[in-house]
């Protein structure tokens, strides 16, 4: 009896699936127009994605080739050619240029980084932040160095609560045995400078704990049991 049951339903089923499907079919040639609206939104959404895309990824190309000299002024790091790798030097683009002329695409985005990085060896701190907060990566190295230099402007200004919770986020972003003991001696800095020896501490606690065989560790044992030592 059970199995009958069953079998009815499963017909049933399939004769209420039948009636939608005759009812939809219906509906669209009683309304070709909205289908035909639906179907031309759905195509023209999809070409402005892929096109969009083909753009983005054409302009990129572009701008990474215009940028190349702008990177080798930055690397030559003194003050002319620092000039040169933001402003130009009249032949080929700056980072500035890039930023405004190749808007969305990852090289502008880089050259938020460079940049930045710029400004703050001319001295111009808040420029440097301006940019380096306008950066934005994934990389495993990039986006913690970004935040470490945005703590160095900081700490150029005396804003050692910015520059700790920027050294912060540096020595949080994707931990590593390279860099994050050198970010978290800069973050003990900031919070010594702050009197907030329990973080500073804990700063120094971390290297220790974490980053043992790490070149900042002897010196993070002896700021650690200075701090100890005045408590």
């Amino acid at each position: 009896m059970a199995k009958k049951e069953e079998k009815k339903d499963i017909l049933d089923n399939a004769e209420a699936l039948q009636e939608k499907v005759v009812s939809a079919e219906h509906w669209i040639e009683e309304n070709p127009k909205i289908v035909i609206g639906v179907v031309v939104v759905l195509l023209l959404a999809a070409g402005a994605y892929f096109g969009g895309r083909y753009w983005i990824d054409t302009r990129d190309q572009e701008a990474q080739t215009e940028m190349f000299q702008a990177i080798r002024y930055f690397e030559k790091d003194n003050l002319d050619t620092l000039e040169l790798a933001l402003n130009g030097d009249g032949n080929n683009l700056g980072f500035l240029q890039i930023i405004d002329d190749y808007k969305w695409t990852p090289a502008a985005n880089l050259a938020n980084f460079y940049a930045g990085a710029a400004y703050l060896k001319q001295g111009k701190f808040p420029l440097a932040i301006f940019h380096l907060k306008d950066f934005e990566s994934s990389d495993l190295l990039v986006q913690a160095r970004a935040y470490s230099l945005i703590g160095d402007a900081y700490m150029e200004q005396k804003d050692y609560a910015n520059a700790a919770s920027y050294y912060d986020k540096a020595s949080s972003y994707k931990p590593n045995k390279f860099f994050t003991p050198q970010y978290l001696m800069k973050a003990a800095l900031a919070y010594e400078l702050l009197q907030d020896t329990v973080k500073a501490k804990a700063a120094y606690q971390r290297i220790i704990d974490e980053y043992w065989d790490s070149a900042e560790v002897q010196n993070a044992k002896k700021f650690k049991a200075r701090l100890d030592n005045n408590s």
